[in-house]
């Protein structure tokens, strides 16, 4: 009988990985409740973080115990836990569409958390009853239409920022990066088996602290973390059901169902995504028990003060080829509870640059990536391909919002030296037939709206034009139909820069009736004459 442990060399990697992920994401959730959405530093530290770190401390355990469970049933030492985390696109569609807009209309921090914590409890629902409808729809759906969506998040969302990131400090960045390829790509075992990324996190943070030597502008400082240790404390989750209910009402539903709705399906979505990834790297889990637990970690944070659904990470075989079994999420479940409740974040940010251990980030990006192409059939290659531009098109839309809110901003403290006031950069004053990217704005916002969907209709529509099953095909195309008629896909609406979902019936009218059309297409192709299809 093969022998499984708990803990193995590959959990160290796999740790730090996870670690720096979930750090990312509640260094993100610090600035934005901090910066924009007016909640007292105190508050995060002590209300917020401590519900949102025992939230994953659920699901990492959660998870591990599930990868323990697998490798006994299955008797293999190779089995590797799901990782889990705060859900990135839920916690930015959060604070800027519920959290932000109760709190410019109140002036209340507190009561635009609570309405935050709603959303949270809500959403955490629609995943927890939403995973009694996912292995049916994981069973419809080829593989190539799961994994496309992936590779689109991983190269745009997760791989493009940090590989920008290594190329704007290089010095610091180069090193790390060259000790994680050389390890995983190239299989070089290091002195005394130190893992490649406790190797990265130490010789990048050494190279970050000495940066004062050829930069004028040192990365590292002393006096930040003299700083971060004033935030030092004992922090205990509290019960904040009482809250919820306070202001869960039919208004509140209905105000915000917009945001809710979208997003908790996405995340089950999202999660069923992982799972498949997941089984193509070797790991068959309970799509059900998996997706059950998903939810309840978010209705479990959202009971404990935390406003932010947490989810299944992208990345399981990224971890696996690292070597992670099942003690990676163990440890870093403990580790983030225990930041979070001794309010070590600012010490942790102070003493550790994200350019020291992003390589491992960038890495698992590619490891994505790359799994679509190598674990599905050959000819569907294409399909993949094509699903990648509404991924590329969601990123270019972030980098275009970007400029105009910035080029905006340094208008702004122009007209303000000049005693000037009614003018804006904005995108909405754009013409949308105007290709002045040089594409139409149009264009590509209607092709980022719902991307993670749009990435999976046309990948699996591909499939089956490339297995001439037409029909199959048309049903897909009328899905697509569907999903553009209730604003999952493609409608927007633009108010100065921001980008708004539209969901008004329906919401884009001129996808609807394209994709019925195109779906008529396919059917009556189903009656042609068909040649061989090669493999």
């Amino acid at each position: 009988m093969t022998k499984s442990n708990w803990f193995v060399r590959g959990d160290i990697d796999g740790f730090f990985g996870l670690l720096l992920d979930n750090l990312i994401q509640l260094l993100v959730l610090i600035g934005l409740c901090i910066g924009v959405c007016g909640f007292p530093p105190l508050f995060v530290f002590g209300t917020v973080l401590p519900g949102a770190t025992i939230s994953l401390l659920f699901g990492n355990l959660f998870y591990a115990f599930q990868a323990r469970k697998l490798a006994l049933k299955e008797n293999r030492d190779d089995v590797t836990a799901l990782p889990y985390g705060i859900n990135t696109v839920s916690l930015f569609a959060f604070i800027f569409f519920v959290i932000l807009p109760v709190y410019i209309k109140t002036g209340d921090y507190k009561f635009a958390w609570k309405v935050g914590l709603v959303a949270c409890f809500l959403s955490g629902l629609i995943e927890f009853f939403g995973s009694f409808v996912a292995e049916w729809v994981r069973k419809i759906t080829p593989r190539a239409a799961l994994l496309s969506a992936l590779a689109g998040i991983a190269i745009t969302f997760i791989s493009m920022d940090f590989i920008i990131r290594t190329y704007h400090n290089p010095f610091v960045a180069f090193i790390p990066l060259g000790i994680i390829l050389l390890q995983y790509f190239g299989k070089v075992r290091y002195p005394f088996n130190i893992p490649a990324g406790l190797l990265c996190v130490i010789l990048g943070s050494g190279i970050a602290w000495i940066s004062d030597i050829w930069s004028p502008t040192p990365m590292m400082s002393g006096k930040a973390v003299t700083e971060s240790i004033s935030g030092l404390g004992f922090y205990l989750p509290s019960l904040t059901i009482s809250e919820i209910f306070s202001v869960l009402s039919e208004e509140s539903i209905k105000e915000y169902a917009s945001i809710i709705i979208p997003m908790g399906f996405m995340n089950v979505l999202g999660s069923l995504q992982n799972i498949e990834s997941a089984e193509a790297a070797g790991d068959s889990y309970n799509t059900r028990d998996s997706l059950l637990a998903n939810g309840a970690g978010t209705i479990l944070g959202s009971f404990l003060g935390s406003p932010f659904p947490t989810t299944i990470y992208i990345g399981h075989p990224a971890w696996k080829a690292m070597g992670a079994r099942a003690g990676y999420s163990i440890l870093n479940g403990a580790f983030m509870t225990v930041v979070g409740l001794l309010g070590l974040m600012s010490l942790v940010s102070a003493l550790v640059p994200i350019e020291a251990g992003m390589s491992i980030l960038l890495w698992i990006g590619i490891i994505i990536g790359a799994q679509a192409f190598e674990t599905t059939p050959i000819k569907h290659a294409p399909a993949i391909i094509f699903g990648l531009f509404p991924a590329l098109a969601g990123w270019g839309a972030l980098m275009v919002q970007s400029v105009f809110n910035f080029a905006n901003g340094k208008l702004a403290e122009i007209m303000q030296k000049e005693n000037l006031t009614g003018y804006s950069i904005s995108m909405s004053d754009i013409p949308p037939d105007l290709a002045f990217l040089p594409y139409t704005l149009s264009g590509l916002l209607a092709l980022s709206q719902g991307f993670l969907l749009t990435s999976m209709v046309w990948s699996a529509i591909c499939v089956y034009i490339l297995e001439q099953d037409f029909r199959k095909a048309s049903y897909w195309c009328i899905s697509a139909s569907i999903l553009s008629a209730l604003g999952l896909i493609h409608g927007y609406s633009l108010s100065g820069n921001i980008i708004l979902n539209n969901y008004s019936f329906p919401s884009a009218p001129n996808f609807v009736y394209s994709y019925l059309a195109l779906g008529g297409l396919f059917f009556l192709s189903s009656y042609l004459k068909k040649g061989t299809v090669s493999n």
